[in-house]
């Protein structure tokens, strides 16, 4: 990290945490923070459910919530980014202050409730996107929604033709029983729609489904059979935690998804254990905790075909991306592997 990044990360960290997220958005966009431009090579690249990732490390859905910093995001190194969540209509979100951090813990706590500008001018940032970067949107539903499932296929439809890929977000803890829609019934009634309005789309995309950390393995057994059943491309393990075990400060017990740090043991197990329901047939996406390459490394062994980070920018600032990116290339190399898809699972039994 440099001496301009570190002091930047210093003065924003001086502010009430949601206000320095807006203000990094803004530097994003203003030009002010340094970029890496893409960051690829012949062992990072590779195919996952037909996206072509210069490299498997991507951007978790809620830093940029509206899509308003696509052109420099996609030049911060990341292999994709994934932009939202996005409801049919506008919505405030939770009251403030509903983001807090824990420092000592290098992890968050988030109660936004999908704060967000709504699907139509998402819908006219997205169509203004970088075309030779990889862009997924987060799907949401509106918390006074009198049909959850539908607003999922709302959104899609609506902005679908602007997206390489979405994501059915049905395990934010943030939402009023918003996690109900992950039992077997709920879920695949949902998906079914969601499906059917990727289907009428001009060029079909792949559609993925996060789920939380904190699910039984019956629970996980019973979403891998429903994610095959619908035809999903993939699952991204995992969501926030609602789990509060050993952490420190006064912020400790604050109501919301936890992200960061203690999230990547139980957010990896998770993900193993899904690996090994889907024997490999199904594509995941390993989120939770990673802060550098060695835990991507460990994410992608465990069963992942790509990470996902956010919580880690906030403590160790954009250039993160490029170093785990980097990172991740050498570690690959030291153990004699030509592709990151070669790793993927390799070291899933250290975690089950």
């Amino acid at each position: 990290m440099s001496r301009l990044e570190k002091l930047g990360l210093a003065a924003l960290h001086r502010l009430e945490p949601e206000t320095a997220h807006k203000a990094a958005l803004m530097a994003l966009r203003s030009g002010l923070t340094p970029l890496p431009g893409l960051v690829t090579s012949d062992r990072l690249r590779s195919t996952v459910a037909g996206l072509s990732l210069p490299n498997p490390v991507g951007l978790a859905a809620g830093f940029d919530k509206n899509a308003q910093a696509l052109a420099p995001l996609s030049r911060a190194g990341f292999g994709f980014v994934e932009v939202g969540a996005v409801t049919p209509r506008p919505q405030p979100g939770n009251p403030r202050p509903r983001l807090f951090r824990l420092a000592k813990d290098r992890a968050v706590i988030n109660r936004f409730g999908f704060n967000n500008d709504g699907m139509e001018v998402v819908a006219a940032r997205l169509a203004d996107r970088p075309k030779d970067a990889v862009i997924g949107l987060n799907l949401g539903a509106n918390k006074d929604s009198a049909d959850r499932a539908e607003d999922f296929a709302r959104v899609l439809a609506h902005c679908g033709r602007h997206l390489d890929f979405a994501t059915v977000n049905v395990s934010s803890p943030n939402t009023e029983k918003l996690r109900d829609l992950q039992g077997a019934e709920a879920l695949a009634q949902l998906l079914r729609g969601v499906m059917e309005a990727r289907d009428w789309l001009p060029d079909p995309i792949p559609v993925f489904l996060k789920i939380a950390p904190d699910l039984s393995d019956a629970e996980l057994s019973e979403i891998a059979d429903v994610a095959r059943a619908s035809g999903l491309s993939g699952i991204i393990a995992t969501n926030t935690t609602l789990d509060r075990d050993g952490l420190h400060g006064p912020h400790a017990q604050e109501k919301g998804g936890l992200s960061g740090a203690p999230l990547f043991e139980k957010s990896t197990r998770v993900l193993a254990r899904l690996s090994q329901l889907t024997a490999g047939d199904m594509p995941l996406i390993g989120v939770g905790g990673v802060a550098n390459a060695e835990q991507a490394y460990a994410k992608i062994r465990a069963g992942a075909s790509a990470v996902q980070l956010y919580s880690a920018l906030v403590y160790d600032g954009i250039s993160l991306v490029a170093r785990i990116a980097q990172g991740l290339d050498d570690l690959l190399a030291r153990d004699g592997f030509a592709n990151v898809a070669d790793a993927v699972g390799t070291g899933r039994d250290d975690w089950l």
